[in-house]
């Protein structure tokens, strides 16, 4: 054998040479029949042949228990030994150090806004920008997932849901998750088998200052899974001591352990730990800040102790330099009184007044007849936590943190170990959960309100945190918050510290007690019912004496229970002489209308949608606005009403809707008034466009916040445009985009149709046609421009008989022949008697002048009787007509008379002849 051969062999027996660690054990998918393959898998891909042949496999369905896993080479399920633990069918993750394979986080909109691991947990984003952590598992049978979330903050949206393999997501009415009332909060939810990815997305909008408070996760586990081939070890701070465990058991306070450690190892003197953790911290000198005070319970004496107590668990030292000690504890006190409504029973313990009775915190008494006890509850001395009055915390360093505690005038927050550490103190009454008002710097002693309208139990919480960025330095450990005193009036259930006259009850009733009828209000000290004037409503925190008598707005009225004035979406209105009459009722139904896109400093757009009810009877549809972010899914109802929508990308959710509030639930007015009861309907953002006043409807909400004193308001500018066909083209004012400058008074333009005024005859015009063929045609239409609507209708085409004027030109014609003719008709017969009395005027004349020389008889020119006929004596030539009346034109001779030519008888008897 030459040399190469021998080379060539060694090679040859080189390759054979295969260890275990080059190799480890795979199971080919499964077929239809469930089967499948074990086979051998190379670490790299440099491993030469001699693999193992595949085998036959475990079934599909074949699983370990909990904290067993599956030994490939032997096929058989094996314990975890101690140290480990295993899910058995599932995965487990519960160390945050870094994101764990298989984990995806990424932001929308930007790059940094992913989730952070933290240690024990990771946590989300906390600005404007959505950010999803995604996980993708293959389950070969069905299975679950299961976590613990912590969810603080309402100003956060937060999301669980699940996409399968035709990318089919959980239902949207639960995935979203509820806020967190106490401490961590668990969430299971069942998954089918196949391909399944796992999404948990946050998106951060808070409009204030303030930053939202992120959404913490840890103890993620996925079972469903064929098989897990290995046990995992137990994280530092954490250890198993048995065989077979299935989760790793966190170690006490003031100890730590490894990974995979079997037991947990205990500090040092001189150092400290948390629950869980996995190491131990330094003991820094003990400070003020590192105790609190309370109070013992009552003894039967009515004495209490002030108690120091150290902050556990006890981080600091207090034998180093310069380290405080705690103060001497024991000191008695006398207990304070009992609040109003409760008495010192003979256990020194503070009870409450059965009903019908009532006490100023000493003893109780009844209530004399013709009263009744103003129930509440009232909390101004603190020696010991109210029963109904719970006090929760979170801490995100696994410090056990002791929250609230009593200081006999107040309240206050105790320090803790972390600023971070969330402090809740949550008062449960029944018989009436969001967010209403929140605090943030340094504020002084200051009261608050909250109106209470819907007959629900109700809890009020207290929420503390000296700072959302975690920290163990300190650095605010002095800040503290502090409450003197709760009062809720109206509680069902409640105690009473006083008694108030009410309503005498009917002549055959047994009570003696019973409240006034609605629309009455009772005289104070009599308990006599009486009925409100007309139009008044009654004012709900004041039904005594006849202030309580609340007058409704202009042009409005009050309901049969007198409890609210309202519109009928009618209107009658004076202006310039003339009534106008509006309906309203076309714009009566719940419309909605939203602001132009906004946008936070990180980019986020949101919209504030508004949605309104205008006017109506009782019975009306109501604007409502919901918060469809978490589970419960708070509905405002009312007049006018805000919610602030964020566009979603997530499937089958359009939009997200939150922080919904009412800025009108009370009509108080409609008039034609830039201002009214305080209220500016800001006339200079919306100029007057034509001669038609602006009808302006009113509103008031009485939800009081820390910027609103004395609540909200709105008013609703109906202005009349015939051009608009919408019945929603609803504007804000210019320079007040979100459609209020302050936040507390909101202002609308609504351009409508219907915005006008009815119609009537005075809008009508009439048009009359020219006569044709004896026809004429009058038509009507409306007055430009137009400036009402509905009302009366434009009445019908009337079409009548006439003459035309050919006819009247004919007829003017005639007339005006005959009356021509007549005129010169009259005229010469004027003009003939003219004629003749200037003759007899001539002819006396001359008669005249004869009498002093007397001519002939023969030739006398005197006329005897019946002259007459003489004077024609012109016309008895036979002369032709031309010649007559050439006669009657000869001019007068020079002496003044006319020549009138008289016959002799000899003439005459020529004539004759």
């Amino acid at each position: 054998m030459n040399e190469t051969e021998r080379l060539f062999n060694a090679v040859v027996v080189v390759c054979f040479i295969i260890l275990q660690s080059d190799y480890h054990f795979e199971y080919t998918d499964c077929d239809v029949l469930g089967s499948r393959w074990r086979v051998a898998i190379p670490n790299k891909p440099e491993t030469c042949t001699g693999l193992p042949d595949p085998v036959k496999g475990t079934h599909c369905t074949f699983s370990c228990n909990d904290g067993e896993f599956l030994d490939m080479r032997t096929q058989e399920c094996q314990k975890c030994v101690a140290g480990t633990y295993s899910l058995g069918t599932g995965v487990a993750f519960d160390e945050w150090d870094t994101l764990p394979t298989g984990f995806i986080s990424h932001g929308i909109m930007l790059d940094d806004s992913t989730w952070i691991p933290k240690g024990d947990y990771i946590a989300s984003n906390t600005d404007e920008c959505t950010s999803t952590l995604s996980y993708a598992v293959s389950l070969k049978k069905p299975g679950s997932v299961s976590f613990q979330y912590f969810y603080p903050d309402n100003h956060m949206f937060f999301e669980f849901y699940v996409q399968n393999d035709q990318c089919q997501s959980t239902e949207s009415q639960s995935r979203w998750m509820k806020i967190s009332e106490s401490d961590w909060d668990y969430h299971y939810v069942q998954l089918s088998s196949g391909n399944n990815v796992l999404y948990w997305r946050t998106t951060g909008f808070s409009l204030a200052a303030n930053t939202a408070k992120p959404v913490l996760l840890k103890n993620i586990a996925i079972s469903g899974v064929s098989y897990t081939s290995e046990c995992f070890h137990c994280k530092p701070g954490t250890y198993s001591d048995k065989p077979g465990a299935a989760r790793c058991i966190p170690c006490s306070a003031n100890s730590y352990s490894n990974k995979g450690a079997t037991a947990c190892q205990p500090c040092e003197a001189d150092k400290y730990s948390g629950i869980g953790s996995g190491t131990c911290l330094q003991r820094l000198p003990c400070k003020t800040t590192d105790y609190f005070y309370t109070h013992t319970p009552c003894d039967s004496s009515g004495q209490t102790q002030l108690m120091y107590k150290w902050i556990e668990p006890k981080i600091c030292s207090e034998t180093v330099e310069g380290a405080v000690q705690l103060p001497a504890s024991g000191e008695m006190m006398a207990c304070p009184p009992c609040n109003p409504g409760f008495f010192s029973s003979n256990t020194s313990t503070c009870e409450p007044c059965p009903h019908g009775f009532y006490s100023n915190g000493t003893e109780c008494s009844e209530c004399p007849a013709g009263t009744e006890p103003v129930v509440g509850f009232e909390y101004k001395w603190w020696n010991k936590m109210p029963s109904n009055m719970k006090k929760l915390f979170v801490s995100y360093g696994g410090f056990v943190v002791t929250g609230w505690e009593v200081a006999g005038e107040y309240i206050y927050t105790t320090p803790s170990n972390q600023d971070s550490d969330y402090m809740m103190l949550t008062l449960t009454v029944p018989g009436y959960s969001n967010i209403v008002e929140s605090w943030s710097g340094t504020m002084g002693k200051q009261s608050y309100s909250y109106l209470i309208k819907s007959n629900n139990t109700i809890s009020f919480t207290w929420g503390f945190q000296r700072t959302g960025i975690f920290s163990t330095k300190n650095e605010y450990s002095s800040d503290y918050a502090k409450i003197y005193s709760v009062h809720l009036t109206n509680v069902i259930g409640g105690v009473a510290s006083e008694c108030r006259q009410c309503a005498l009850a009917a002549v055959d009733s047994d009570s003696g007690c019973v409240p006034c009828p609605p629309g009455h209000y009772m005289l104070n000290g009599t308990g006599v019912c009486k009925s409100c004037p007309s139009n008044t409503i009654i004012r709900p925190e004041q039904p005594i004496g006849k202030q309580a008598c609340i007058p409704c707005g202009p042009n409005t009225y009050s309901n049969e229970g007198r409890s609210a004035c309202m519109s009928d979406c009618t209107l009658a209105l004076h202006h310039e002489g003339e009534m106008l009459n509006y309906d309203f009722s076309p714009l009566a139904n719940v419309t909605g209308f939203q602001s132009s896109p906004r946008f936070t400093s990180k980019g986020l757009q949101y919209f504030h949608h508004f949605s309104v009810a205008l006017c109506g009877t009782e019975n009306r549809a109501l604007a409502s606005c919901l918060e469809n972010v978490t589970e419960s899914k708070r509905d405002v109802k009312g007049y006018i009403c805000q919610a602030t929508v964020v566009p979603s990308e997530v499937r089958g959710q359009s939009v997200v809707s939150s922080q919904p509030f009412s800025i009108g639930e009370s009509l108080i007015g409609v008039t034609t008034d830039f201002k009214f009861d305080d209220i500016s309907s800001l006339d200079g953002n919306f100029p007057v466009e034509s001669e038609l006043p602006d009808v302006i409807f009113y509103y008031r909400s009485r939800e009081t916040t820390q910027a609103c004193k004395n609540g909200r308001s709105a008013s609703i500018r109906l202005r009349c445009d015939p051009t608009v066909t919408l019945k929603n083209h609803v504007s804000l004012p210019s320079n007040c985009s979100e459609g209020t400058c302050d936040g507390c008074s909101f202002h609308f333009l609504w351009r409508s149709q219907y915005a006008c005024p009815l119609c009537s005859e005075r809008n009508i015009k009439e048009i009359v046609s020219a006569c044709i063929q004896g026809i004429q045609r009058t038509t009507y239409v409306w007055q430009q421009p137009l400036r009402c609507t509905g009302g009366v209708s434009l009445p019908p085409q009337k079409i009548s008989a006439c003459v035309t004027l050919d006819f009247w030109l004919k007829c003017g014609v005639s007339i005006g022949t005959v009356a021509a003719i007549l005129l010169i008709t009259i005229s010469c017969y004027f003009w003939k008697r003219t004629r003749k009395l200037q003759y007899k005027y001539s002819k006396l004349m001359m008669t005249a002048g004869d009498k002093e020389c007397e001519l002939p008889a023969a030739d006398s020119c005197a006329i005897m009787e019946g002259e007459d006929a003489e004077d024609d004596l012109i016309y008895l030539s036979k002369k032709s007509f031309f010649t007559k009346i050439k006669s009657f034109s000869r001019e007068r001779t020079s002496d003044g008379f006319d020549s009138v030519p008289l016959k002799s008888s000899a003439a005459l008897e020529m004539e004759m002849n």
